[in-house]
This record gives structure tokens, C-alpha cells and sequence, in this order.
């Protein structure tokens, strides 16, 4: 078993390579590459049983390098992207892993390559697809906030959105909790962050939380039709308010 392993952050290379750990008792090998550059290289010199890959490298796009470079494999994503820019396309990535991702989520997704790949059951990528992927992307970008920029005592440090679990409003500023617990501030009010924010993503509960829906532990019914929701990296639960509970319950369903 061979494997390429697109990815450009250390941490999400390295949770890779300890779920494979974790799924494969028998050994295999794999190369690992964070540009498209370097994942080009290897595409040329080697042939793989699949690919694990990152939507956005060090230097663009992956759908750029599987546009240069025509993988004869399976492809899994690995992102923090919508699931959305691959519902509608018939390619090599018979599995798109979410991030966040469990345990339970990459085997189940390594084991869907296996019975398709057994059967032959897929279908190579083609210049339409790449070119309709890379549309999607584009669009993706230009429509919300990707990242803010926070300042620290010690300079300005960047966070991403697919990090925070939840936003508090706090005063003037608001407060993103990402999944560890940690907050930081950012200098702009709840209704201004919320409208730069992926609809599909994020849910405002009440008048001064947002929440991210891919970090949502447990819900619970409440009194006077509220609901309870439990947060990853949030010290408390948060409340839906009476006027957005119902709505809450659509978008959790959408």
C-alpha cells in the first residue's frame, strides 16, 4: 500500500498519518508533499494506491496540480471546505473527509475507497470537473470571511474561521473561542462578523452568541422553547433564544 499525502499543515499531516496508524495493522508507505510543485515531482516519479489531500496547499489549489498531473488513483479530500463543492461532481474522490474529522470519519471513508477500488467502481477526474471544482472554490472564496486578523499583546496573529467554535459578543469587541477554549478578541460588532460569515456555517442563537455548526457536542431541550447546545472548546452550554429556536431547528437540518 502506497499513499500520497497532500497536505501543507504540519499538525493536519500528522493527525493523517496517526489515523492511517490507526486504521492499517499491516504496514505501508506513503510521501508526503505541501505544494503543488513537490506533489507534481512525486505524481511523476510514482504511482499510488490513493491520495489523501488538502483542497488549498502552500502555492494554490490541488484541483491545479490534478489539472497538471493526472492521477490514475482515487482521491480523498481532506478540508474544512463545504461539503457542497463535491455533491454535485462524479470524480476521484469517492470520500471527502470534513474537518474536524474523527477517528470513525476517516476509517469509514478509507473504507469506502477500499470497496469501490475492489470493484473499480469510479471514475477518473476530467478537465470539466477540475474545471467546475475550481469554479466552486472561487466562488466560495470571494462569498465569506476566511480568516480574521487578531492583535495579541505580543503582534498580530491570524485565525482561521474554520477554528472557532463560537463567537460572544463582549462590549465594543467580540470574543471567537476557537476548539481549544482559547478566545480572542476581534475588534468588529456581532451583526458585522456574523455578515461575513458562511450561512451554512454559523447560526447566530441569540442577540449576542454565533456558533459553528461542525463544533455542536450535544443539544438539549430547555424550558419556554430554548434549546441547550453544548460547545467543543466553550467552558458553558449556550441558549437559543424563544424567537430562534425554530429557525435553529431548519438549519440544522438543511
Amino acid at each position: 500500500m502506497h499513499i500520497l499525502i497532500l497536505e501543507d499543515e504540519i499538525p493536519a499531516y500528522q493527525k493523517l498519518i496517526s489515523s492511517l496508524n490507526e486504521h492499517y495493522s499491516s504496514p505501508y508507505t506513503h510521501d508526503w508533499a505541501r505544494s503543488i510543485k513537490d506533489g507534481q515531482d512525486l505524481l511523476h516519479k510514482n504511482t499510488y494506491d490513493f491520495i489523501l489531500s488538502d483542497i488549498q496547499l502552500l502555492d494554490g489549489a490541488s484541483f491545479d496540480l490534478f489539472d497538471k498531473s493526472d492521477p490514475n488513483c482515487p482521491i480523498i479530500f481532506c478540508s474544512a471546505h463545504d461539503e457542497y463543492l463535491f455533491q454535485a461532481f462524479n470524480t476521484n474522490g469517492i470520500a471527502y473527509i470534513l474537518k474536524p474529522f474523527s477517528q470513525s470519519d476517516f476509517s469509514k471513508a478509507i473504507k469506502k475507497y477500499e470497496a469501490l477500488f475492489q470493484q473499480g467502481d469510479y471514475n477518473p477526474l476530467n478537465t470539466n470537473t477540475l474545471s467546475e471544482l475550481k469554479s466552486a472554490l472561487q466562488d466560495e472564496h470571494a462569498n465569506y470571511k476566511k480568516r480574521f486578523v487578531v492583535k495579541k499583546p505580543k503582534g498580530i496573529q491570524l485565525l482561521n474561521v474554520t477554528d472557532i467554535s463560537m463567537i460572544s459578543a463582549s462590549g465594543d469587541f467580540c470574543l471567537a473561542t476557537d476548539m481549544y477554549g482559547k478566545r480572542h478578541p476581534i475588534s468588529q460588532s456581532l451583526g458585522s462578523i456574523y455578515e461575513q460569515l458562511n450561512p451554512n456555517k454559523f447560526f447566530k442563537i441569540n442577540r449576542s452568541e454565533i456558533i459553528h455548526i461542525d463544533f455542536i457536542e450535544n443539544i438539549e431541550s430547555h424550558f419556554k422553547n430554548r434549546l441547550l447546545i453544548t460547545i467543543r472548546g466553550a467552558e458553558e452550554k449556550v441558549m437559543t433564544s424563544s424567537s430562534t429556536t425554530a429557525e435553529f431547528r431548519k438549519w440544522l437540518e438543511q
